[in-house]
């Protein structure tokens, strides 16, 4: 096995992460350290499966894994649903996984949000491996243990809090992704800097971040377990992961989802923070530091969608807590707060930001 970084996550289940090249193909050893199961059940969509499926399922057979079995779906947001997650369970189910057996999710954060949902409720659990093949699985949703599938009328609003059992964030699985899927991971990684880590934001929005990238994708999923260890089930220092998420999850519903995860997550960054700074909450300046490391990874910073009707879908959104919702803040590069606003202010506050 290669040389490789290693966090430790240490919550309802414990579990390595490892970060590193050459991880795919060493993977099926790695699982075989953790099992003496011969089933295994892979999941993919149809993109990932034909680059990478095959290294896979050999990697799995070298290390005895005699009974594997491939599922692939469409790629996209628009396969992330209940209806996937009940394809899934008939074919978990006519290819006898047990308990005992194995799943693993090989994909990007829509890949491993449904696999996880559907290895969380198929027999009331079975274990499971996420493989994240692009920056943004890698960096955040392959880590800490939200699965979830969306509803017409909104993002991520049926899902289960189960942490996988291992997860291998293999970087040379990054070379084949187009540069705007890469820059759609890139907005986590800002995201990851403003609310903790002010030198890694800096390296992000290097000309050379690409050298960095081991460290990068290192540091962000340490800032994750660090946060998730405290708060697991997202009741308080875990919101803090949300920066921009709550109106980016909106602009992804106005879409219909045809903008991308981090393309909104950029946008709800930026103008989450403008709204806060004409409040008169955070310092001026904050929003153009953001705006800049945005325009490097050529993420949009502003929508033209209607902020009343954005706002609308917020107030549907799960970090609405009776009256009141919780919106992130930073107070600086580095740090953020977790501010919680009447849902009757709401509305204005949405409205200044996205002017």
């Amino acid at each position: 096995m290669s040389r490789v970084k290693q966090v430790t996550v240490k919550t309802s289940k414990t579990y390595e992460v490892w970060v590193g090249n050459g991880l795919l193909d060493s993977a099926g050893e790695r699982i075989r350290a953790l099992s003496s199961a011969q089933r295994v059940a892979v999941v993919s969509d149809d993109t990932v499966a034909a680059l990478y499926a095959g290294r896979l399922l050999d990697s799995l057979h070298r290390a005895g894994f005699d009974d594997c079995s491939l599922f692939t779906f469409p790629h996209g947001e628009a396969s992330k649903t209940l209806a996937t997650a009940a394809k899934l369970y008939e074919f978990f189910a006519g290819h006898q996984i047990t308990r005992g057996d194995w799943i693993i999710a090989l994909g990007g954060g829509v890949v491993g949000d449904v696999t996880g949902f559907a290895a969380s409720t198929f027999l009331r659990g079975v274990r499971y491996v996420q493989i994240p093949t692009t920056l943004l699985a890698q960096v955040d949703s392959s880590v800490g243990g939200k699965t979830a599938v969306d509803l017409e009328c909104g993002k991520n609003l049926v899902g289960t809090f189960y942490q996988p059992s291992l997860v291998l964030c293999d970087i040379q699985l990054l070379d084949t992704l187009p540069r705007e899927i890469f820059c759609d991971g890139a907005a986590e990684v800002i995201k990851y800097g403003a609310i903790r880590d002010r030198e890694l934001f800096e390296m992000t929005a290097s000309p050379d971040y690409r050298k960095h990238l081991e460290e990068i994708i290192h540091r962000c999923v340490s800032i994750k377990r660090d946060i998730v260890q405290n708060d697991e089930f997202d009741t308080g220092e875990r919101m803090l992961l949300n920066f921009g998420h709550t109106l980016a999850h909106a602009i992804e519903t106005q879409s219909g989802y045809t903008i991308p995860h981090g393309r909104a997550v950029a946008i709800g960054m930026v103008a989450i923070t403008k709204a806060a700074a004409a409040a008169g909450i955070v310092p001026q300046g904050i929003a153009e530091e953001l705006e800049r490391a945005c325009w490097m990874f050529d993420l949009p910073t502003s929508t033209d969608f209607d902020p009343s009707g954005l706002a609308q879908i917020c107030l549907g959104d799960k970090k609405r807590n009776q009256n009141q919702i919780n919106v992130i803040l930073p107070e600086q590069i580095g740090r953020a707060v977790i501010h919680p606003m009447p849902v009757e202010a709401f509305q204005k506050f949405i409205c200044e930001g996205c002017r």
